[in-house]
């Protein structure tokens, strides 16, 4: 991904962004955007993803002294940079011009664009007209409504440089193919981008004709991709070497991971001041649910101590459970503003603490181990406490329970 770094990102942070931050952390913070992007050794503006580090720090800082106008100004920076918010919509929205009134030049632009969109419909009408003169108005226009549709696959010829083509009928093709993604149970993060890749492609459509229904195939490259993604989550797991960074990296984007009561992840991981969540999942009843981080391999002390002739966790399995119960009183107490801020509900929010490995004791039946994590867990409401490989091998469980083949 492109990272832009301009002009207009630099007003808006000048202009906007510092003159809304009070607090010293988040000025200084602010502060270090602006060093990175003059840093270079040339005048151009640095980006890259060093900026959008930048920036999050800078949203971060400003959440955790509860300066959230800040929060979402510079959530708008990341975005524009991140080329989620178009330029001229951005300068638009912020009015950064030196008078402070809006461009015209962005309306002659867009209304350019109507004069030739609307020339456009009135050849491509006289054309179907002439080809269909019986044709009612209702088929005209459904003509034009189909097209409009197939404008989104726009192509771009190689062997015909400056030519651009709209295939007709893609609209539909593609429609038929998101149906069929969404009608399964294969969790597809975004099904119309996955129906919009496998339609343009000639080969994959022709093994989804030869299916009845066109799911199997489907289905079978989701699970393959899962079951790939798991094997390398696994060999981080087992690393002796791997930080809680590095786990939080390979399971960020797998929620499905965790189980079919979650259909996504909260864009947001400071909600409450001072605390940052590791992943915070959304279950299919709209509640938050935070999965809380520990070491797996290379986790320090006992996952699970002897006493009174039963395994039982250890201090530390202890302490990370009372972490997670800190951080749900934290969501309980500032559910309002969650809810108007980020649109989160949390009066039901759960947790999660994954934390060390069965191989940490050599000597403990991996039975034993779970044994008494479930029994910890059965006492306990809102928490549940598992190892990393135990939610592995649930996964895989799951996986092989859902082949089509």
């Amino acid at each position: 991904m492109t990272v832009r770094s301009d002009m207009t990102l630099e007003w808006q942070l000048r202009d906007v962004v510092a003159k809304e931050a009070v607090d010293e952390t988040v000025t200084a913070a602010v502060d270090a955007v602006f060093k990175h992007m003059h840093g270079g050794r040339t005048s151009k503006r640095r980006g890259g993803r060093e900026l959008v580090r930048l920036l999050e720090e800078a949203r971060g800082a400003a959440a955790g002294v509860a300066e959230w106008q800040v929060v979402r100004l510079v959530q708008d920076a990341i975005e524009y940079a991140e080329g989620r918010i178009l330029r001229y919509d951005f300068e638009d929205r912020y009015r950064l011009f030196r008078d402070g009134q809006r461009r015209e030049s962005h309306a002659g632009f867009i209304g350019g664009t109507m004069k030739v969109m609307h020339q456009w419909l009135v050849d491509s009408g006289r054309e179907f007209l002439a080809d269909r003169p019986e044709a009612g108005i209702e088929e005209f226009l459904e003509h034009f409504r189909a097209r409009g549709e197939d404008a989104q696959f726009l192509q771009v010829p190689e062997d015909r440089p400056g030519r651009y083509v709209i295939p007709r009928g893609q609209a539909e093709t593609t429609l038929w193919l998101e149906r069929i993604i969404r009608s399964g149970r294969i969790d597809i993060e975004d099904p119309a981008a996955e129906a919009r890749r496998i339609s343009a492609s000639p080969e994959a459509l022709a093994l989804l004709a030869a299916d009845d229904q066109g799911r199997l195939l489907l289905q079978a490259a989701e699970l393959r991709r899962r079951a790939a993604r798991l094997k390398e989550l696994r060999t981080v797991v087992e690393d002796p070497r791997a930080a809680e960074a590095d786990l939080q990296r390979a399971l960020e984007g797998q929620y499905w991971i965790f189980g079919g009561r979650f259909v996504g992840e909260a864009a947001q991981r400071r909600l409450v001041p001072g605390d940052e969540v590791d992943i915070p999942l959304i279950r299919g009843d709209g509640a938050l649910h935070i999965v809380e981080l520990k070491r797996a391999m290379s986790f320090r002390t006992p996952l699970v101590k002897r006493h009174r002739h039963a395994w039982v966790p250890g201090g530390a399995v202890n302490d990370a459970f009372a972490q997670a119960i800190n951080y749900l009183t934290g969501l309980d107490e500032n559910r309002e503003h969650i809810r108007a801020e980020f649109g989160i509900e949390t009066r039901r929010a759960s947790a999660l603490v994954l934390v060390g490995h069965p191989a940490l004791h050599p000597d403990v039946p991996e039975e034993e181990i779970n044994e008494a994590l479930r029994t910890f867990n059965s006492h306990i409401a809102r928490v549940e406490v598992l190892t990393y490989k135990e939610l592995l091998d649930n996964a895989e469980r799951s996986l092989a329970g859902e082949s089509p083949l």
